[in-house]
């Protein structure tokens, strides 16, 4: 289990350095996953610059860099909190490419869920085919599977680079 992870606030001279290390961690994950019709020469992102800023700059946003105890960034999120309703959404997690599988993305969420123990429902989603994601998330961090989207049963605000054939999870945690 990492220990000495710190959540610290983004700002925004390091923004730029954040989401580039995020796509870097997107890209790692969807590898073989990406559409072999989709021209691969970084015209496309996992990740795009849009859905990133969309979440960046909702209301009540959060973005935080994780640290270890060097003060290296080791991953990040950004969440959403609506106070009003006691609820939160991670819109997104990542841990950086070469320190994953040592816990890093459990002591972030843990970390969140620290810093915000107001929230008592949690929302995220994940693409149907990103089993270590759905791994994560349920038995990592107690989410549990509460939709699913796909060519049947469409999410109307599904990211455009997604197929609707591909699938995507709708993970809710309620906290007790």
């Amino acid at each position: 289990m990492e220990a000495g992870i710190r959540l610290i606030s983004l700002t925004e001279e390091r923004t730029i350095a954040f989401k580039e290390e995020m796509q870097e961690a997107f890209e790692s994950g969807f590898q073989g996953h990406i559409k072999d019709d989709v021209d691969n020469s970084n015209q496309w992102q996992v990740l795009p610059d849009g859905d990133f800023y969309q979440a960046l700059r909702a209301e009540g946003a959060e973005a935080y860099e994780a640290v270890d105890a060097d003060d290296q960034r080791v991953g990040g999120a950004i969440i959403t909190i609506d106070s009003a309703k006691n609820s939160g959404e991670l819109a997104f997690l990542y841990v950086k490419v070469g320190v994953q599988s040592r816990g890093t993305g459990q002591a972030i969420w843990r970390a969140i869920e620290a810093m915000h123990p107001e929230v008592e429902v949690w929302e995220t989603c994940t693409p149907y085919f990103d089993r270590r994601n759905i791994h994560f998330y349920i038995n990592r961090c107690g989410f549990h599977a509460i939709e699913f989207f796909n060519s049947h049963h469409r999410d109307p605000n599904m990211p455009e680079q997604f197929d609707p054939n591909d699938g995507l999870f709708v993970f809710e945690k309620r906290i007790k």
